[in-house]
């Protein structure tokens, strides 16, 4: 493709390596400028040239100019069609390099592998940064609209870069037209704009600040969301955009609210009292009046405030926390987490042991590889990952490679030193979305790498779970071999894992047009439409989609185990919304029935069909048949394969539903209802998978009727039993 760049002089560009593709528009290299991308919209609009035009006219100031650092990458040239039309194509933009999103820092897990040595003080330096940012934005008039973790890049010194600046709401003063963001995620959404259509509404700053202080808290409270909690009520606990539209603040100083915070949240009292001031006066204050919630300027400087009281601790110099706390909290959680320390010391990064499994096995068995997931709705237990199975024998790796992680992490360690100098003395204002990954450089080298060797690279990469890394190996090895199917699709398969689902699907079906008969790329088509249907404002639409891509792969393959599987979970996701959903609950049946007569030993199956008997239980007058039903599902699943520790939790809350109808056997149900959760939970924790721990402890305190204090108080108990 060809372009017309107007500034600083004419220029042609021809843009030919795509880095990425969306819903919206797609990224490529800029051949003349490594430090630029192209983005231009598949469908270029006159609201898009003068949405552009205006940002062009009125860029925010950067706070980290000083540093030499991008803080907003924020468009700096227009791109017109080169055939003298004149038509605005698409824009050029910052090529980010080096940074990850935020929430790699926040999620405990991610830190630790990818920089390890990201203390507390680098998060409150984040929050500051990121506070600092937004501030500058909204002191141009602009307001983001969609926050949420995706358009967030973080650099490991803690310094923020806002991305996908072009679906910000953008007000032009010359003609007064407010370019509104239509788009934006429940969990970062306050409580006046939950369940309302984006497109049809101005946001305001204060919907900004709403989204800010959210990523504060999860920044400073090891991923916990501030309404995230133990539900004291019914057994499914409300979504969060219902707990937000409540204002149920789960650490709510001022009223009740029926949540407890989650054993293994760090306390509210971690928390600078600043800090803590300023959450109260979002989240509760704000609730009915947003114009309360504290400004970016605010947060910036009761951050500060908090950075400059930090003290470090004598046990583990990376421990650092606020001075008005006795005692070290990290080293408190370390203990509470089985020794798993949040912030490990140099010592024990050298040894590696930081990276250990928390509970030594007695045991060694087959586990599915665990990926970053974010958090879903009650259906997330059929939360699925694509797996690459590359052709050809994977080559040995390198020792070497497993420093690099570590090198640059220390290097960062040092670099954050000079950020602090510079800051300091230039103004203290320093500061997937489905282009997260496309506005990262791919890493290059000097020497040009065969086929061979990219692709290695990428099937290594995937295997650490470093998908960025993937993404670009996958790249250069479809760039020297571009019909190579094989590459297209593990390259679709890293996309995903980065939740970049668009770029999925753009992938599986350039590699199904080189070879329409593969049914993996199918299949994990379908997978990656099954996804886009939450974001979607019209999920049937993708549903379909994705129920036609498992029935393309069955009418290839019918002994295809994964298209059944997949279509009959669609299928039961369907039926909740469905005026038919018996027969929708049918087909799902049909579908995992099937896949046993097909694999007797496929535990999934069995589980699923079992999920499926229990969702039809809760509107069937012969509830109890259903029930026992389901339970003989997660039974055959749980003979097949011993671990799997959802099959546990959802058994364990069939049965206290049981429990709660009454009758002979409801003393007995409750019991083995405990057992089952408590079997969950301990297995969840082996893991490493805390989100469904937390759930796990969530579903044991509305069964043991919210009596949660003795239970789970810390994870070396469950170690010592196991």
């Amino acid at each position: 493709m060809q372009v017309l760049r107007c500034s600083p002089r004419k220029e042609i560009l021809s843009l030919n390596v795509s880095l990425g593709r969306g819903g919206e528009a797609c990224v490529y290299a800029v051949p003349s400028d490594n430090n630029l991308v192209a983005k231009i919209y598949h469908k270029p609009t006159t609201a898009h040239a003068d949405k552009l035009q205006a940002m062009l006219a009125n860029p925010p100031e950067n706070p980290t100019a000083s540093l030499g650092h991008i803080s907003i990458a924020w468009p700096e040239d227009l791109l017109r069609a080169a055939d003298g039309k004149n038509i605005i194509l698409g824009f050029l933009m910052p090529r980010i390099q080096g940074m990850r999103p935020i929430i790699d820092f926040y999620n405990p897990r991610t830190r630790r592998q990818h920089c390890p040595l990201f203390n507390y003080q680098y998060l409150l330096r984040t929050a500051r940064n990121l506070a600092a940012a937004i501030a500058a934005l909204h002191a141009s008039g602009y307001c983001i609209g969609d926050v949420n973790e995706s358009n967030i890049l973080v650099s490991d010194t803690a310094l923020v870069t806002l991305i996908d600046t072009d679906s910000f709401q953008v007000l032009d003063p010359s003609s007064n037209v407010v370019y509104r963001c239509p788009v934006g995620k429940p969990e970062f959404t306050p409580p006046e704009l939950q369940n309302k259509t984006f497109a049809q509404h101005d946001r305001e700053i204060s919907h900004d600040l709403f989204g800010l202080a959210v990523l504060v808290f999860q920044l400073l409270m090891e991923g916990t969301h501030p309404f995230s909690g133990i539900f004291q009520g019914a057994i499914e606990p409300p979504p969060y955009e219902a707990r937000i539209a409540s204002g149920h603040f789960t650490y709510s100083q001022k009223r009740y609210v029926p949540y407890l915070p989650t054993p293994i949240a760090p306390p509210w009292e971690i928390l600078h009292p600043s800090l803590q001031e300023l959450f109260v006066r979002c989240f509760e204050d704000g609730h009915n009046n947003p114009q309360l919630r504290p400004s970016a300027q605010a947060w910036l400087s009761a951050i500060a405030e908090a950075e400059d009281s930090l003290i470090t601790c004598t046990t583990n110099p990376q421990h650092r926390y606020n001075n008005h706390i006795r005692s070290c909290p990290w080293c408190e959680r370390t203990v509470r987490l089985g020794g798993r320390d949040p912030f490990p010391s140099h010592r024990a990064i050298e040894a590696r042991e930081h990276l250990q499994p928390r509970i030594k096995r007695k045991k060694h068995y087959t586990q599915t590889p665990h990926f970053p997931q974010r958090t879903m709705s009650p259906h997330s237990a059929n939360y699925w990952q694509p797996v690459i199975t590359p052709s050809g024998a994977s080559y040995k790796r390198s020792k070497k490679s497993k420093l690099y992680p570590i090198i640059c992490c220390l290097l960062g360690f040092g670099l954050l030193g000079y950020a602090d100098v510079m800051i300091k003395f230039t103004q203290p204002l320093v500061t997937q979305n489905a282009y997260t990954q496309q506005t990262l450089k791919s890493r290059q080298t000097n020497n040009k790498l065969s086929f061979a060797d990219y692709y290695q690279q990428g099937y290594t990469a995937y295997k650490d779970r470093d998908y960025e890394k993937a993404i670009a190996s996958f790249t250069g090895a479809i760039e020297q071999e571009p019909t190579h199917a094989r590459a297209i699709v593990n390259r679709g398969n890293a996309r995903y894992n980065m939740k970049d689902y668009e770029g999925a699907v753009a992938d599986y079906s350039q590699a199904l047009t080189i070879n329409p008969n593969q049914t993996k790329a199918l299949v994990n088509r379908g997978n990656a439409r099954y996804m886009l249907a939450e974001y979607s404002n019209d999920p049937d639409l993708e549903y379909n989609l994705a129920i036609a891509d498992y029935n393309r792969a069955i009418g290839l393959d019918s002994n295809e185990i994964e298209a059944y599987i997949r279509r009959g979970i669609v299928r039961t996701q369907m039926a909740k919304y469905s005026g038919e959903s018996q027969q929708a609950y049918k087909r799902a049946i049909a579908d995992f029935t099937h896949v046993i007569k097909l694999n007797v030993s496929k535990a999934e199956a069995y589980f699923q069909r079992g999920v499926v008997y229990y969702q039809i239980a809760q509107y069937s007058s012969n509830y109890e048949q259903e029930y026992h039903q389901a339970i003989a599902d997660f039974n055959q699943a749980l003979a097949i394969s011993p671990k799997l520790a959802k099959v546990y939790l959802k058994r364990g809350m069939v049965r206290y539903e049981l429990a709660q109808y009454g009758g002979n056997e409801s003393n007995k149900n409750q019991a083995k209802a405990v057992e089952d959760i408590q079997a969950s939970a301990k297995i969840f924790l082996e893991q490493d998978d805390m989100d469904n721990y937390q759930q796990a402890l969530s579903n044991m305190c509305v069964v043991i009727e919210n009596k949660c204090d003795p239970l789970f108080q810390s994870s070396s108990n469950l170690q010592k039993t196991n």
